[in-house]
This record gives structure tokens, C-alpha cells and sequence, in this order.
């Protein structure tokens, strides 16, 4: 199979193609368009492509792999040669991901895209977060600017912040600087009103939901966003890995000598793992006993709440993969009765 690397651009892209022997074959520079791809790669046989991992590579990953071509996408940080040469053009990017797909392709961690489905509906919660933003940003400038004048807002929850602020009380000089923003939060908050009304439907339709609600902290949010993050449970062998996977494996650095432990890599999808961090803030607050909220505890008396935090929502992260993965209930107390029922097969065997 021909070698093909293709450097994908907003406006255009750069193919570049290699025979059997590595030798450049075709060179060749295309509008980064549907019609424009069809027609390049429509008209050749099957071969493996390269692209890297970037705003536009789901849906030409999807494209060219429905034309009959072998897709690999590798991870950017992946390829040092491309992002730290000294010698960097489009044509020479191609070139050089035709290449990498001479070696071993395990050592360029090929990225797997989610379906155009799921891609839709964490575009959707994307949305949602933006709105949040948004709103908390407006907020705190509601908040900033009244200070500055002596004025100070009741405190309580963001969501409540329309019904509790009156604009109508404030001297006619701040309302017109106030009055826009406050109505920009209304307007915000029936938004998020609506997305949190779809993300409980969505959430319906996938039954993984309903056993992470049980875990203390975990919320219908926060279970969507991972169930739509991980997608297929079985990409992972071991549960472990996802942790890793979502950007909460601690950096490891080793070289003839003891290694040494960093902060987490934070490589994996934002978003969950900020879900993931909310989550365990729960659980540490939660009241109910647990095992999760007691491994927390100590090690935030050792540790500090920061490292207890993030400990925990990895934890949280194999839990709800292994959760998924066997079909078993959620036990807060998982490891004192499985002691509970080794010790109890111990003694029947001992009487036999």
C-alpha cells in the first residue's frame, strides 16, 4: 500500500505520497474541502494515510476511511519532528508523516475519533460550558463594578442571581452600566435552562448514566460528558488507563536513578477531567461513609485537599470504567465486604 501523508489546513492542505522504497512519488496541494478531498483520493486505490490530530481531522479521518483508505492519526505530541524542526513547511510536514508510517505505528499513539454522533453532543455540552462561562464572567463584573461604588450584591447560588438582583435600586448612573450585563445573565440563564433540559434526555438514552448517579458527587452532567468522553469502554483493556487517558496520570520523569513524581500531564479531555475534579470536591463534602471519601480523607491530611482532590477523580474515573465494563452496582464499601467474603470462604474451607 502507497504511504500518504497529508498536513490538513484551515484553507488547504499538502499530500504528500511515497511508493514502497520511500521515494516521493506525488506532491500535491488541495483545498481542505469535501468535494476537493472526494476528488483526490476518490480516484486511487487504497492506501494508509497520516494525518495529525487537529480541529478537522474527525471528519476527514471519517471521509477517507468511507473512500477505502486506512487512516492512522497520531497524536501531535507524538511527532517532535514536526513541531520542533527548524526546517517547517506544509510540504515538508507532509512528507514527514508519510514517513512515520514506515516505522512502528504503536510508537506514534494513534488518536481514535469518536463517532459524528457523539462529536455532536459534546459539542453541545461545549456550548453549555461556554454559557457558564459566560455568565460568571458577567457576573463578577456586575460584582466588580458596584464595589467600586460601594454597592455590594447579596451573596448565593450564580442561578439565582436574576431573581435577587434589582436593578431598579441602584441610582441612574450604574443602572445603565449594570443594566445590560444583568440582562445579558437572565438571557444566559434561560439558555443554560435549556441545555440542562436536553443533557437530562440525552442522558435517558444511555443506560450507563443511571449507575454512576449512585456514586456520591457524580451528577447527570458529569456522567453524560464521560460516558460521551470514553464512548467505547473496550478501547481500554484495563480500567486503570483511563485515568491516564483523561489527563490525570501523574508526569514521570526517570534516568539513572530514583524517579521522580510530577503534577498530572492534564493530556486528556478538559472538560471531563474539570467535571471529574467538581466530582471529587463532592465526595470530600459528601457526609455519607464511604471508602472513596475516606481515601480522600487521609490522604488530604498528608498530602494537602489539592492532591486528595485530583486523587480522588482519578479514582473516580476507574471506578466508573470498571462500573461500566462489569455491570456491577456501585458498593461504597466494595473492599470491606470483599475482605468480608474472602474471610468468610476461608473459614467454610477450613471446616471442609
Amino acid at each position: 500500500m502507497q504511504k500518504i501523508g497529508m498536513d490538513l489546513g484551515m484553507k488547504q492542505s499538502d499530500i504528500c505520497e511515497l511508493d514502497d522504497a520511500g521515494k516521493v512519488v506525488t506532491q500535491a496541494t488541495i483545498p481542505t474541502t469535501r468535494a476537493a478531498i472526494k476528488r483526490w483520493f476518490g480516484r486511487r486505490k487504497s492506501a494508509e494515510v497520516c494525518l495529525e490530530a487537529g480541529g478537522s481531522s474527525p471528519w476527514v479521518d471519517r471521509l477517507l476511511r468511507e473512500l477505502g483508505h486506512d487512516v492512522i492519526v497520531v497524536n501531535p505530541r507524538r511527532v517532535k519532528l514536526i513541531a520542533e524542526s527548524t526546517l517547517k513547511t506544509d510540504k515538508i510536514d507532509a512528507e514527514i508523516l508519510a514517513r512515520v508510517l514506515r516505522g512502528d505505528r504503536t510508537l506514534l499513539r494513534p488518536v481514535q475519533h469518536r463517532g459524528e454522533e457523539t462529536q455532536r453532543m459534546r459539542a453541545q455540552l461545549r456550548a453549555r460550558e461556554v454559557l457558564v462561562k459566560s455568565r460568571t464572567a458577567c457576573i463578577n463584573s456586575v460584582r466588580g463594578i458596584l464595589r467600586s461604588f460601594g454597592y455590594k450584591l447579596p451573596t448565593g447560588s450564580t442561578e439565582k442571581f436574576a431573581e435577587r438582583f434589582d436593578v431598579a435600586a441602584l441610582p441612574d448612573e450604574l443602572k445603565m452600566i449594570v443594566a445590560p450585563l444583568a440582562e445579558t445573565v437572565r438571557s444566559l440563564s434561560a439558555q443554560i435552562k435549556s441545555f440542562d433540559e436536553w443533557v437530562e434526555e440525552a442522558a435517558s438514552r444511555y443506560p450507563e448514566v443511571a449507575p454512576f448517579k449512585k456514586i456520591d458527587g457524580v451528577g447527570t452532567l458529569s456522567a453524560l460528558a464521560y460516558v460521551l468522553c470514553i464512548e467505547d469502554p473496550a478501547r481500554f483493556p484495563e480500567s486503570r488507563r483511563v485515568g491516564a487517558y483523561i489527563g490525570l496520570r501523574p508526569r514521570l520523569r526517570q534516568s539513572c536513578g530514583d524517579p521522580r513524581m510530577g503534577r498530572i500531564n492534564k493530556e486528556g479531555d478538559g472538560g471531563v477531567r474539570r467535571l471529574l475534579v467538581q466530582c471529587a470536591q463532592g465526595v470530600l463534602r459528601s457526609r455519607a461513609p464511604s471508602e472513596l471519601r475516606e481515601f480522600g480523607l487521609r490522604l488530604k491530611e498528608k498530602k494537602g485537599r489539592n492532591v486528595a482532590v485530583v486523587a480522588v477523580a482519578r479514582k473516580l474515573a476507574v471506578l466508573m470504567h470498571r462500573l461500566w465494563t462489569t455491570g456491577e452496582e456501585y458498593d461504597p464499601h466494595f473492599e470491606q465486604h470483599r475482605r468480608e467474603r474472602l474471610a468468610q470462604a476461608n473459614t467454610a474451607t477450613a471446616a471442609v
